[in-house]
């Protein structure tokens, strides 16, 4: 009969894992080139009543009105309510 034991570093094995979620992540936004009003509101967590009458209408947020239908791109749209929440 063989014994085999196994050491896991759990401090090791929890960055890894943290690593690989956040590298997931980064991958996943990476695919949307620009949200509209239903994804601004689900990755905020917000109401639309309350985006608006919190940052919606601050001129450094990113938008683009196309044929009467919000546009946010992505990239900097995250940028700027990562600025936003640290200034508020």
């Amino acid at each position: 009969m063989l014994d085999l034991t196994v050491n896991i570093d759990k401090v090791k094995m929890e960055q890894i894992c943290r690593q690989q979620i956040a590298e997931r992540i980064k991958e996943f936004d990476a695919d949307l080139v620009f949200w509209d009003s239903a994804e601004l509101r689900r990755r905020t967590c917000m109401s639309w009543s309350t985006i608006q009458a919190t940052f919606f209408f601050d001129p450094r947020f990113p938008k683009r009105k196309v044929r009467g239908k919000w546009y946010y791109p992505a990239q900097e749209t995250r940028a700027f309510l990562e600025q936003w929440l640290a200034e508020y």
